[in-house]
Formats: structure tokens, C-alpha cells, sequence
């Protein structure tokens, strides 16, 4: 991203023609680079001729006035014409770039397979205000020598192999610095607490490493920072409370650390925040009503901590709040009347958490709401609240919430796609309406008491992807469920998962061929009450990754053409009356991490196979021998 942005700068005011002949030292140096470039399928080097002038005919290659080159730049992102086009070179970094004494901008990002270190020679380079390595394969740490370079200005090593520890003294040195990017490396150790002297600094990329230790005070020095990307190190320790010193901030991304104590009060100072993401961190205590002043947040992302506490009323200030995520904490009493205020959210996430109190009725003010989620919260609903309907909602998650009785009819004339009331006390029949859901891309009833067949009004979901119905007492056969219409691209079968119930069978063998079963990867059938066969016709399933079809009753052989489906992981048979031998291509898939055949009438010797299967997948089959059993007896 970064070199693409490079395309889009205005030159740096260097003349596109030079005033003078290269200069001999330069050029040299540049050959010096080329002769340890190993692969240039691109052709980014093909114009670097030693007879010709590096300043008027090297491409990539700028001059001064007096001969001296001021840029390079063979980034492996390259514009031509209206196209960007992706290249790469095979190689290293010459130290011999390290001579380009009037260099001011040396780019080489996005070319791949560049390795080895970043040569110490190149804190010669002390005019250097730009420097792109970015997205290679360097290793090796970052040189002590870049305390030198007091020119830089954008510095971006992200996207490599480098390790080692940030240097305090090269930190503290770049004082010109306004973009930092160190990302996606193997850098360890603590953020250095001279990071606090780049008070010029716009932008902090410092994501996916090994870095550990806290947060240094001293960031909140850096007034002028507007990007702070920390996510996916090891930090541990507090938020210091100077963090409310960066007004300037819009972005802050602090996921998946070690961080505990609590939310700063002094949060409040970050009046240009626009993101705020600190989930998957150890953060406890109350959220500060100080929270709620946070003028410029649109996306507020908390959750997978041990925060406590209630909400604050104060949250209802927010109004240019667009997403609020807080589920997996352990926050305590009512969802506060004054979220009502939220007009702009769109996205409303408090599952499992300990909320209770009945639901505010203002709620249904929110009608820019698409997704709401309150999840295994002790709200005690007994009924979804009839002011629902009001919402325009497409996204409704209400697993064990307390819901009892039947499916509410208002649901029928709503646009929702993700429907989750799962883990619940919801009985009677599944309505014929139900069909009227067209929007409906996934579907989750599981774990309640919901009884009857599947209407023949299910065929409407045309939509449908994900269906999962398990653990309640739903009856009949399974083809309509199989044969529901699509509506392409969209509509066929992602996984569904039908186990516990009282479905009757056979298995139809022409059903599994309709569409919406053609691009399945998970398909539960487990403990019904199926009996019949498996039927041949599941060789055309060729995405399935995951068969269950435990405690079913069924008979006859395992089919050979269960090989057929290449990609699955998991085949589970076990608890049924199935005969004959176990067919070698099925026990030798490729991708088989799971494989259960446990106590059935299979008989025959185990064909060898190079999956580790434990014993207890084969054991109550009298008549199967071979390892991992015991072998079998020759006559």
C-alpha cells in the first residue's frame, strides 16, 4: 500500500533530465547493487548499462543538477500507463548503496525476494529522507548505524524478516521522522521510551511482532500522531494515562496484546479518534463515563477482555458511533436508555456478558441498526420484544437469552439474513412462514423444542447457506431440506448440521445431487434415525470437509465413492450396522485427520493407511483385524 501511495506523490522538484554527466562513484555504486541482484525476470535493472548515463537513461534512476544521483526507486509496484504492474527480483542488498552520498529517497519495496540484512553502510546515507524496503525477505536487525540518517523523514521496513530489538539510540535519533513502519517482522523486545522525541511523528506501524514490555509513557508526546497500530505483539501492563495527549490521534489499534488494568479516564482527550480497537486484552474494571466523549469515534471495539461493571449512560453521546463491539467481557445490569441516542449504529455487539433488566423500548429509534447481537446475556426476554419489528435489522442473535414459546410471526415479514435463537426454551412447529424469510443466508434454531417435519415453504429459502437445527425434536425426511431452491451465485449449502432430532430416512441418493447441495463442506446428520444406506451420489460433494453420520441405523457397506470426495478431513460412521470391509480409498484420502468407524459389523483386515487413527475408531467390529488392532490370522 504504501508503494502504491508512493505513485500517487508529486515528484520531489528533482529535473527529469541531469546538468551533468553521472557521477562515476554513483554509478559504480548502483552497478555494485545490480551485480547482487541474482533474478530480474521483471527487467526493472534491463536499462542500467555501464556504457550508458545513469542520470539520462536509467529508468528509475534521478539526478541532481551536477550529476549526483538523488532517487532511486525500483519498487516491485511499477505504473505503466493506467496500470500498476506487480514484479519482483531475486537478490540482495548491496552495501555498495551505501556510497550514494546525495541519495534522498531510495525505494526497493514490493520486490519480493530480496534477502539477507540491511547493510550498516547505509547510514551513510545522511540526506535520506525516504526510505521504502518494505514487503521483501530481509533479515538480520536493524542497523545501529540508522542513528545517522536525521534526514529521514518515512521509514518502512514492514513486511519482512527482520528481528532483534528496536534500537533505543536510532529511535531517539530520527527526529525528522513522520511515518514509521516496522510491521508484520520479528522484532522483540520493549517499544524504545525515545519514542517520545519524534514529536513529529503521523503515523506508528508497529503491528504483528514479538514486541513485550508496556507502553511508554512517553507516547503520549507525540501530539502530531494521527495512526497508532500496536496490534498483535505480547505488550503487557497498563494504558498510561498519557495516551489522552494525543488529540491528533484518529486511529488506535491495540488488539491482541496483554494489556491490563483499566481504561484510562483520560480517553477522553482523543477527540479525533475515529477507531478504537484494544479487544483481546486483558483489560478489567469499569468502562469510564469518560468514554462517552469521544466526539469523532465511529468504531469503538472492546471485546475478549474482563471488563466489569455497568455501562455508562454516558455512552449515549457517542452519536457518531457506527459499531460498538463489547461481547466476552463480564459487564453487569442494563443496557442504558440513553444508547437510544446512537442514530448512526449500525452495528450493536453485547453477547456473553452478564447483562439482565429488560430491555429499553427507545431501542427502536435505532433505525440505522443492522446487526444486533445480545447473545448468552441473562436478560430473561421469555419473548422476543415486539418492538423489534420496528428495527430493519439483518443480522439478529438472541442465543440463550431466556426466549420461550413459538417463533413470533412478525419475523416473516422482516429482511433478516442471519438468524441465531439457539440455546433456548422456543417449542412448537416450525410455521410454514418460515418460507417467507427470503433473505435468510444463515439459520440457527439448535438446542431448543421445536418438534414437527420441515414444511414444504422451506424450499423458498433460496438464500440459505448455513442451517443448523440440532438437538431438537424435528421429524420427517430430510429432502426438502436437501432439495430447497437457490438463488445463484448464492444459496448453496455451506454446512448444516441436523444431529439429535428424530429425522427418518433413507438418505434420497438423487437429492444429494440437487444444487444447493453442490459446494457443501459440512454436512451432521448424527443420532437420528436415518437407517438405509449411504448412498453412492456423495461423491459429487466435492467440497465436503466434514461427514458426521453417527448413531443412524444405517446399513450396508461403506461406499467406495466416499473416496471420491477429496477434500474431506473428518468422516465419523461409528454406532451403526454397517458391513463388509473398509475400502482402502476411503481410509487414504489425503486431507483424513478424523476417521471413526467404531462399533459396527465391518469385518476384514484394515487397509493400511498413513493417518494416525487410534484404536477405539475401530474397536466393536468383531470381524476387523490389522493394525492399529490386533493382526489378523492366516490359514
Amino acid at each position: 500500500m504504501f508503494s502504491l501511495l508512493l505513485l500517487l506523490l508529486p515528484s520531489l522538484s528533482f529535473s527529469p533530465s541531469a546538468w551533468a554527466a553521472c557521477n562515476a562513484v554513483d554509478k559504480e555504486a548502483l552497478l555494485g547493487f545490480k551485480r547482487t541482484i541474482t533474478a530480474d525476470p521483471s527487467r526493472l535493472l534491463q536499462s542500467w548499462i555501464s556504457s550508458t548515463d545513469c542520470c539520462t537513461s536509467w529508468k528509475g534512476v534521478t539526478c541532481n543538477s551536477v550529476g549526483r544521483v538523488v532517487n532511486v526507486t525500483r519498487s516491485g509496484l511499477v505504473s505503466d500507463d493506467d496500470d500498476l504492474l506487480d514484479t519482483f527480483m531475486n537478490g540482495t542488498l548491496s552495501p555498495s548503496l551505501g556510497n550514494l552520498s546525495y541519495l534522498q529517497l531510495l525505494d526497493l519495496s514490493n520486490l519480493k525476494n530480496l534477502k539477507g540484512p540491511i547493510p550498516p553502510e547505509f547510514g551513510k546515507l545522511r540526506r535520506l529522507t525516504h526510505l521504502f524496503l518494505n514487503s521483501n525477505q530481509l533479515t538480520g536487525s536493524i542497523p545501529a548505524t540508522f542513528k545517522h540518517l536525521s534526514r529521514l523523514e518515512r521509514l518502512f521496513l514492514n513486511n519482512n524478516h527482520i528481528s532483534g530489538i528496536i534500537p533505543f539510540s536510532v529511535i531517539g535519533s530520527l527526529t525528522a521522522l513522520t511515518e514509521l513502519g516496522l510491521s508484520e517482522n520479528q522484532l522483540r523486545g520493549s517499544i524504545p521510551a525515545t519514542i517520545g522525541k519524534l514529536v513529529l511523528l503521523t503515523k506508528l506501524d508497529l503491528h504483528a511482532n514479538n514486541l513485550s514490555g508496556s507502553l511508554p509513557t512517553t507516547i503520549g508526546k507525540l501530539k502530531s500522531l494521527k495512526y497508532l497500530d500496536l496490534s498483535q505483539n505480547t505488550i503487557k501492563g497498563s494504558i498510561p494515562k498519557s495516551i489522552g495527549g494525543l488529540s491528533a490521534l484518529v486511529l488506535l489499534d491495540l488488539n491482541q496484546n496483554q494489556i491490563t488494568g483499566s481504561i484510562p479516564s483520560s480517553i477522553s482527550g482523543l477527540i479525533s479518534l475515529q477507531f478504537c480497537r484494544i479487544s483481546e486484552n486483558k483489560l478489567t474494571g469499569s468502562l469510564p463515563p469518560s468514554i462517552g466523549h469521544l466526539p469523532s469515534i465511529q468504531r469503538l471495539i472492546l471485546e475478549n477482555n474482563k471488563l466489569t461493571g455497568k455501562l455508562p449512560a454516558t455512552m449515549g453521546h457517542l452519536v457518531t458511533l457506527t459499531e460498538l463491539f463489547l461481547s466476552n467481557n463480564r459487564i453487569t445490569s442494563k443496557i442504558p436508555s440513553s444508547f437510544s441516542n446512537l442514530q448512526n449504529l449500525q452495528t450493536l455487539d453485547l453477547s456473553r456478558n452478564h447483562l439482565s433488566g429488560e430491555l429499553p423500548t427507545e431501542l427502536a429509534k435505532l433505525q440505522n441498526l443492522q446487526t444486533l447481537d445480545l447473545s448468552f446475556n441473562p436478560l430473561g426476554l421469555v419473548s422476543i420484544p415486539k418492538w423489534f419489528a420496528k428495527l430493519k435489522l439483518f443480522r439478529l442473535m438472541l442465543a440463550k437469552t431466556g426466549i420461550r414459546g413459538s417463533l413470533p410471526r412478525w419475523l416473516s415479514s422482516t429482511s433478516i439474513s442471519t438468524l441465531d435463537l439457539s440455546d433456548n426454551a422456543l417449542t412448537g412447529k416450525l410455521p410454514p412462514w418460515i418460507g417467507n424469510m427470503t433473505s435468510l443466508s444463515l439459520l440457527n434454531l439448535s438446542n431448543n423444542g421445536l418438534h414437527s417435519s420441515i414444511p414444504a415453504e422451506f424450499k423458498n429459502l433460496r438464500r440459505l447457506m448455513d442451517l443448523d437445527l440440532h438437538s431438537n425434536k424435528f421429524s420427517g425426511n430430510l429432502d426438502i431440506i436437501f432439495s430447497k431452491g437457490t438463488d445463484d451465485p448464492i444459496g448453496h449449502y455451506n454446512s448444516i448440521d441436523l444431529s439429535d432430532n428424530m429425522f427418518a430416512g433413507p438418505i434420497n441418493d438423487s437429492v444429494l445431487q440437487s444444487s444447493a447441495m453442490d459446494s457443501i463442506t459440512s454436512l451432521v446428520l448424527s443420532y437420528n434415525l436415518l437407517k438405509g444406506s449411504i448412498p453412492k451420489s456423495i461423491r459429487k460433494l466435492s467440497e465436503l470437509r466434514i461427514l458426521k453420520v453417527v448413531s443412524n441405523g444405517l446399513s450396508g457397506k461403506i461406499p467406495v465413492e466416499l473416496g471420491d470426495a477429496m477434500g474431506l478431513t473428518t468422516i465419523l460412521l461409528s454406532r451403526n450396522n454397517l458391513m463388509g470391509s473398509i475400502p482402502g480409498k476411503v481410509i487414504n484420502l489425503n486431507e483424513l485427520k478424523e476417521f471413526d468407524v467404531s462399533h459396527n459389523q465391518l469385518r476384514g483386515e484394515i487397509p493400511p493407511h498413513k493417518a494416525i487413527i487410534p484404536v477405539s475408531s475401530f474397536i466393536g467390529n468383531p470381524g476387523l483385524c490389522g493394525a492399529p488392532l490386533p493382526p489378523c490370522e492366516r490359514s
